[in-house]
């Protein structure tokens, strides 16, 4: 039933939140503010760098400060991509489940390459991954459909034998949109999509080793 497994990677593979909101906060503090609690900060981490601007300042792109704002957050979160971010708690044991299925897997990430790249080799995962697109691998990131689509050429899987693991609206809309089977990670940040069960996707699950057992169940019975 299916070949490959493309993944999200911010609140899909990795919890990348705190050092994330190590950035925004470093941030406030810079423009006197207080920091602000993790868990204010963790619900927006999908949404990267707009996302987390929100939340700590306010803005969105096209204000005033914004661009200002995002350059330097940028430049804070490279000092800090994987002091405190961690695979998902079940993340490991899925990708070992996966590749004794014989199943591909990927990143598919609006995570720009830059910081990318470097944050999936430590997190021990260059070795494993048969593909990594980021965000500014294909003229259009997500929810636009040509990020996976692009994966899948490089994996030469047709998309409809392909799945989708992301946790936020855009990711199942783009999935959806490549032809892909797609499944919303209910662990992960989840921002201000509305209820996961509304986005669209085929499965939802609350914890990675349901994903191994939905892809163990179907490709051995």
């Amino acid at each position: 039933m299916f070949d490959a497994v493309l993944f999200d990677l911010d609140g899909t593979l990795a919890d990348t939140a705190p050092d994330l909101g190590w950035a925004a906060n470093m941030l406030r503090e810079a423009e006197g503010l207080a920091p602000l609690p993790l868990a204010t900060l963790r619900p927006w981490t999908s949404q990267g760098v707009r996302g987390l601007l929100r939340v700590a300042f306010d803005i969105a792109p096209g204000d005033a400060a914004y661009d200002e704002l995002s350059q330097r957050f940028l430049t804070l979160y490279a000092r800090r991509l994987c002091v405190e971010t961690r695979l998902f708690e079940g993340v490991a044991e899925l990708l070992d489940e996966l590749e004794n299925l014989e199943l591909a897997w990927g990143i598919v990430t609006n995570k720009r390459m830059r910081f990318t790249d470097p944050l999936v080799a430590q997190l021990g995962l260059t070795p494993r991954t048969t593909c990594v697109v980021s965000g500014d691998t294909t003229a259009e990131a997500k929810p636009s459909p040509l990020p996976i689509l692009h994966a899948c050429q490089l994996l030469n899987c047709r998309p409809e034998r392909t799945l989708y693991v992301g946790d936020d609206r855009r990711d199942i809309v783009a999935g959806n949109a490549a032809g892909c089977r797609t499944v919303a990670a209910a662990y992960g940040y989840l921002g201000d999509s509305g209820h996961v069960l509304a986005w669209g996707a085929d499965v939802v699950i609350d914890a990675p080793g349901e994903l191994a057992s939905y892809l163990t169940q179907r490709l051995t019975s």
